[in-house]
């Protein structure tokens, strides 16, 4: 009975003595969640999608200023360009020289602007879209460009276009005002706004160093949704049906 009271009186061996340094582990367990998630982000932004915001009027009534987009990264190292598709791309080189600059997300307060710059580098901030320009691409390489026939329509080796999604002034019939005709050369795009009187495109930059025509190398993605405002969400259409007959994609 002694032996067994002693049993009793001892203490067990599995009872364990309170983890010290819990606190410590919990901290440390949060910020490698993070740090994972920013690389992920990162990894996303990079290799995936990214987010942008319009800043101009030339792509309306497809995108409004202020829109906030989704873009296609895997366009066009993975899949290729097609015609129709909106595209964001960097400058060629004096395509928004002397552009008025609008302001995106940016902000004054040195906090606010930490965050936003953060959010761009995960590719949820649209801090950079000012560097970058959203057009449809008309042209691909190879491709004749011309304007305009008898109609008034944009032409595609020889292929007269029917543009359900170009926005003209009240009363014009005409896709460009003026007449031009080019062969994109390879590697290049040719690209317009859906504006077509109120969009800087290939059309007016012959003057620059690209000769007006967009380096595919110089594509960021294919832009595929539009997400804010709530009242604006909805799919970015290709119009695969207004170049059919042109040459194959």
């Amino acid at each position: 009975m002694r032996r067994l009271r002693r049993g009793l009186q001892t203490p067990s061996g599995d009872e364990k003595a309170p983890r010290k340094g819990g606190g410590w582990r919990f901290l440390r367990d949060i910020v490698i969640i993070f740090l994972a998630a920013l690389l992920i982000s990162f990894l996303i932004k990079t290799f995936l999608v990214r987010s942008f915001y319009i800043p101009s009027a030339s792509m309306e009534n497809t995108l409004q200023i202020n829109d906030r987009i989704i873009v296609n990264e895997l366009v066009p190292n993975v899949s290729p360009i097609k015609r129709g598709d909106v595209i964001v791309f960097t400058d060629p080189g004096g395509w928004l020289d002397g552009a008025p600059q609008t302001a995106s997300d940016s902000s004054s307060n040195p906090v606010i602007h930490g965050i936003q710059w953060a959010l761009t580098q995960v590719g949820l901030g649209t801090q950079d879209s000012d560097d970058h320009l959203v057009k449809r691409v008309i042209g691909l390489p190879g491709d004749k460009v011309a304007c305009c026939n008898a109609f008034g329509q944009m032409t595609v080796n020889g292929v007269p276009l029917d543009e359900p999604y170009t926005k003209l002034p009240p009363g014009v019939t005409r896709e460009s005002q003026n007449d031009f005709s080019v062969t994109v050369p390879k590697g290049s795009l040719w690209v317009e706004g859906d504006n077509r009187y109120d969009s800087a495109d290939s059309r007016y930059q012959t003057s620059t160093p690209s000769k007006g025509f967009v380096p595919e190398s110089d594509v960021v993605g294919r832009a595929f949704v539009i997400t804010w405002p709530s009242s604006r969400w909805g799919f970015i259409s290709d119009y695969p049906n207004v170049f059919d007959g042109t040459g194959k994609n």
